[in-house]
């Protein structure tokens, strides 16, 4: 497998990973605010995706524009 390949393999699989533990924390969230009240404060959880996302791209696992097609996707522009 050739060396582009296997990043874009990995990137991949992180995104995937990142994915599912953004939709893993909504579920868990919204089992949360069905039985306590939310506090005024609560980070939007597309926010917290971002902030993700960023940091992934802060270690170098994400390219620029991967960060901002994602981005996009994220906010619907």
């Amino acid at each position: 497998m050739s060396l582009g390949r296997a990043r874009s393999r990995r990137r991949g699989m992180i995104m995937g990973a990142a994915i599912s533990s953004s939709r893993a924390k909504k579920a868990a969230a919204s089992q949360q605010a069905q039985s306590t009240p939310q506090p005024a404060t609560q980070e939007d959880p597309s926010i917290a995706q971002l902030k993700q996302l960023a940091e992934l791209k802060d270690q170098g696992i994400l390219t620029q524009e991967e960060f901002d097609a994602k981005k996009k996707q994220i906010l619907g522009i």
